[in-house]
């Protein structure tokens, strides 16, 4: 990946804005985090209690404040709830605990290597586009390939902090050149709200009802593009008269435990087909 200068907003540089995230109300009791969080889960107190190799009676006391867990205790609990790290550092602080984990910049010594991790796969994906986006799905890199696909979009929607979801199904952005919107569309939005219901994230929820309410086509078997032989719903995206089919991959870091590294996300689109990758071939400088 490049440092030459962005496009739009948009380009081979890194956008320093994925300390958004608001955490959970600490000042909440951590036991009612913990129930509120047990039962987004769909767990009764003896299917965490049982998971967690804990008595009923204890967790019953902890949720309801009669007891006051350990920091180890709440580690372990958030632990099997499979909470996002941010939250585990919020029901931490909500019992009077030090964070566990550390949120720094994108533009932090101790995550260049993470950085550079990024710049490899963004470049070696040429001519691909891919992308990094942060846990709101706002840009925070991308390589060139990527430029080479926002023709025509409105140019407010390409300032940041830029939000690729919006910039995907936006009337103004490319959501008039996906021939197969209302499949795409319904992808995003699956994958959005798998995203909440693992988070439980306010800011999240925001954003769906925020797309929800953006034109959108009527699904149509008729209309959609698909054949038997389909693996996953591609994107179909017109690209000067060709339609360039491209299926998406999504690449994360594992066992982070840094917050900003934890909640970053490489997002690819790869050729669904020979025409596909001849045409993305085709459209990169031969110096390439």
């Amino acid at each position: 990946m490049s440092t030459s200068p962005a496009h739009h907003g948009i380009g081979a540089h890194w956008h320093h804005h994925a300390m958004n995230a608001q955490p959970t109300d600490i000042s909440r009791p951590v036991g009612d985090l913990l129930r509120e969080w047990r039962r987004h889960r769909r767990l009764s107190q003896l299917d965490l209690a049982t998971g967690a190799e804990i008595s009923t009676r204890h967790l019953s006391f902890v949720e309801s404040g009669r007891s006051q867990p350990s920091r180890d205790m709440i580690l372990h609990l958030a632990e099997y709830l499979d909470l996002p790290l941010r939250e585990r550092n919020a029901l931490l602080g909500a019992a009077g605990f030090a964070p566990a984990f550390k949120e720094r910049p994108l533009d932090d010594p101790a995550l260049a290597s993470a950085r550079h991790t990024i710049d490899l796969l963004l470049k070696g994906l040429e001519p691909y586009p891919a992308l990094a986006v942060d846990r709101y799905w706002q840009l925070v890199a991308s390589n060139q390939a990527t430029l080479r696909l926002l023709g025509g979009v409105l140019p407010e929607l390409l300032q940041p902090p830029i939000n690729v979801l919006r910039l995907s199904l936006h009337p103004a952005g490319l959501a008039p050149r996906i021939r197969n919107l209302g499949q795409w569309r319904a992808h995003l939005l699956h994958r959005l709200r798998q995203q909440i219901d693992a988070s439980h994230d306010p800011q999240l929820i925001a954003l769906l009802r925020e797309l929800q309410a953006l034109p959108a086509p009527a699904l149509d078997a008729t209309t959609e593009v698909s054949t038997p032989s389909a693996i996953a719903v591609p994107m179909l995206l017109d690209v000067d008269g060709v339609v360039l089919s491209m299926l998406s991959t999504t690449t994360v870091f594992g066992s982070p435990v840094d917050i900003t590294l934890a909640e970053l996300a490489l997002e690819a689109f790869v050729p669904a087909d020979a025409e596909t990758a001849e045409r993305l071939r085709e459209m990169a400088p031969s110096s390439a």
